[in-house]
Parts: C-alpha cells; sequence; structure tokens
C-alpha cells in the first residue's frame, strides 16, 4: 500500500488529513513561552489575538523523532512524503533524516514540493487521487515533480516588521516602507528556497492587478486552481477574488485561512495569492 504523508504548511490539520487517509506532522510555534503545535493546540485565531497582545511568535517544523514515528507506523507500505519546500523551513531535511533512520529507507520517497500552504495542499490531494487509481510509486513521484514546476506563489505582507525579523527585507527598507504606508508583494525565487520583492504598490487592489498581470502572461486559466489564503482578513480575501474574477474569466478560486506557523513569516492580516496548473486526475 502507498501512504501519503505531509505536514501541516499543506493547510491540512492532523484530523483532516486522517479524514482522507493522509498522515500530517504539525509544525509548531513558539509564543509568550508557549509551544504549540499548529492545528492541534491552537488555531490562528486565537495565536493572532496572543501577537496582538505584544508577543513576538517564532515557527518551527516538526522534530525528526515525530517523522520517524508515522513512517514506522507503516512498516511494510511504501511512503511518499510531500514536504513543504526545502529552504523555507527546515522541514525538507527533518523529512529526509527520519527517512535515513527508518529500517528501510528505500521505500520512503521525500518531495521537495518547492511551494507551500495552497499549491502544496493541491500536491497532496494529486497524490491521494493518484494512489487511490492504482498508479505505482515512482509514476506518482514524477507526476507531483512535474506538476509543481507550474506553480507561482506571492505574499502581501500586512506588516513589513515580519519581513524584516525574518530577514527577507533590510531593516532601513522595511522602515521606509512603513512610513510611506507601501504594499510590498514578494514572491517564491527562481530556485524556490527563499522570498523575494515582486513589487511594491501604493494600495492592495493595485497589488492584486500586478498579480493579474503575471496570470494573464502565464496564461492562468480555469485549467489552474488558484488559492487565495489569509490571516484573519477575509475580507482583503475576498477583494483579491473579485478582483481575479475580473481579470480571469470562469478562475477557479478557492479561499484558505492560513495557519499559524505561515502567520509567523507573514504576519496577521496577510494575504497569499498562488496558482498551479490543474493535473489531469483532477480536472
Amino acid at each position: 500500500m502507498i501512504r501519503i504523508v505531509s505536514d501541516s504548511s499543506s493547510l491540512y490539520s492532523k484530523k483532516d488529513g486522517q479524514a482522507k487517509g493522509i498522515e500530517i506532522a504539525p509544525l509548531a510555534v513558539t509564543i509568550n513561552s508557549n509551544t504549540y503545535k499548529e492545528y492541534e493546540d491552537i488555531h490562528t485565531e486565537k495565536f493572532i489575538e496572543i501577537i496582538n497582545e505584544g508577543h513576538i511568535p517564532a515557527s518551527s517544523q516538526p522534530s525528526i523523532g515525530e517523522v520517524l514515528e508515522i513512517y514506522s507506523k507503516y512498516p511494510e507500505d511504501e511512503i511518499i512524503n510531500i514536504s513543504m519546500a526545502d529552504g523555507l523551513s527546515g522541514t525538507y531535511n527533518s523529512a529526509c533524516m527520519a527517512k535515513n533512520m527508518d529500517e528501510n529507507p528505500g521505500r520512503i520517497h521525500v518531495i521537495n514540493s518547492q511551494t507551500l500552504c495552497g499549491p502544496q495542499k493541491y500536491l497532496v490531494d494529486l497524490a491521494v487521487v493518484l494512489a487511490q487509481n492504482g498508479i505505482e510509486v515512482k509514476e506518482i513521484v514524477t507526476e507531483i515533480n512535474e506538476t509543481v514546476e507550474n506553480s507561482k506563489s506571492f505574499l502581501i505582507p500586512n506588516d513589513f516588521d515580519y519581513l524584516v525579523r525574518g530577514g527577507r527585507l533590510s531593516p532601513l527598507a522595511g522602515k521606509i516602507g512603513g512610513l510611506i504606508k507601501l504594499v510590498p508583494v514578494m514572491t517564491l525565487a527562481e530556485d524556490k528556497k527563499s522570498l523575494v520583492k515582486f513589487t511594491t504598490k501604493r494600495t492592495f487592489k493595485k497589488a492584486i492587478q500586478k498579480i493579474c498581470e503575471t496570470m494573464l502572461e502565464d496564461n492562468v486559466d480555469s485549467n489552474c486552481k488558484i488559492y487565495i489564503s489569509h490571516a484573519c482578513k477575509e475580507e482583503l480575501a475576498e477583494e483579491a477574488k473579485n478582483i481575479i474574477l475580473g481579470h480571469i474569466e470562469n478562475a477557479d478560486i478557492e479561499v484558505k485561512l492560513l495557519g499559524p506557523a505561515f502567520t509567523t513569516q507573514g504576519g496577521p492580516g496577510c494575504v497569499a495569492i498562488q496558482y498551479i496548473r490543474k493535473h489531469e486526475a483532477l480536472k
């Protein structure tokens, strides 16, 4: 049997994953001297409440032991672990190290999704469907790796301080941007290992319109899945959705709530716009 494993960056909680036969290793967040597993011990709304009290959060990947424990539950099965992008977190390395500690590492296939959140969820769902359709492990791995090449991600943080704290923006640039109230847009670098500046705009609407221009250049249409994820800013997510629908006819858009770990990086109120070209198995 083929088992599908991922981490909670895929927007799956452990419980929701189990309902679909997926094993999820939750990321952790630390705030106000307490450490919580996201979706298990704390949810985004409560997490942001604690941040708003003045506490600074940090996040961490699942431990090697936690991942190894998942592998060990299925000693006779082949396992595909679809991990959060290497470089954005140590999650991929933990998954690989746990594989090397397993008694039969050859049965475990760790995939660097080169993405996170919406597109990562899509890849996990795709792996589940392909496995259910009787596709062999090597072919599933190939299909996942080919599908991820057709994805792109953008992040609009609500607060420059989170980008500065994460080392993704210089303190001077962050201070200037905050003073003149610019709306920054970040995107994944070409190597998919870091976030880099995409553009800055005067308003949220203009930022989304700029993203739409890139979508049209990439021929994004109804054959793509678009994810709009937010850290408790549903009104901004809906505004982004309406703007995109005005540019792309019949766009397939799903709005999701971001987890605490991603909120640690993007900050409360951040919005992520992501898309991935659909695989035939999920059309």
